[in-house]
């Protein structure tokens, strides 16, 4: 049975089963509700139906500066850490514009991102912001879909995660950078993660039942 159509009553489109989107954003700080959106930068991963292999497609990949207002002074610490100073961003581009873009760019696919409950909170507070609407795509965290591939492993911090698995990330905290190393923790568990949910709908459903699982 198509329940695509379903979902669409509930607000949520359908995902695209072999383009997904990873993403990390910038901010102003960390809380979600005072911080300022500014970069996201996101990559593709595309899976071949046939052979079942994952691959990251730098060709398809995404990257944007929003335009802060120029009233709202930037902490020289926050700056440090993302390293998008205050003339970059006083030159981003205008949000309305930089979100659509973003949202033609994604379509329907579905977006992964470590800790993910914080991006998807900064851009559909965002989204609803400037267009007066959020994104209706579903949004997947890779934490706990990681933490379920290797459960002898007891980390909980991407950096912890990326120092197992071995990957390597060259200026940590700035969007692109961290974005393509969380891809690449992706790619890194695919073997392991299809062995429990091999399709788009089965790895959102077991993200969804594990992050109500208490975790030890």
């Amino acid at each position: 049975m198509n329940i695509d159509w379903i979902k669409g009553l509930w607000g949520r489109a359908p995902m695209h089963p072999y383009r997904w989107v990873v993403l990390d954003v910038e901010t102003t700080g960390l809380n979600t509700r005072k911080a300022s959106l500014i970069e996201i930068a996101a990559v593709s991963l595309h899976l071949d139906p046939i052979t079942q292999s994952l691959k990251i497609d730098l060709a398809d990949s995404f990257e944007v500066v929003l335009k802060q207002d120029p009233s709202r002074k930037s902490d020289k610490e926050n700056i440090l850490l993302h390293g998008i100073g205050v003339d970059a961003q006083k030159s981003g581009e205008d949000p309305p514009a930089a979100l659509l873009k973003f949202e033609e760019w994604i379509g329907d696919a579905p977006l992964f991102a470590f800790h993910a409950v914080f991006d998807e909170a900064m851009i559909q507070k965002t989204f609803k912001q400037y267009l007066g609407r959020k994104l209706k795509n579903a949004w997947i965290d890779i934490e706990p879909l990681v933490a379920k591939c290797h459960p002898e492993v007891k980390a909980k911090y991407m950096d912890d995660w990326m120092q197992f698995l071995g990957i390597e990330c060259a200026v940590r905290h700035q969007a692109a950078a961290d974005t393509f190393a969380t891809a690449e923790i992706m790619m890194q568990i695919w073997p392991l993660l299809k062995q429990h949910a091999n399709s788009i709908e089965a790895i959102e459903e077991l993200e969804k039942r594990l992050r109500k699982l208490p975790r030890h």
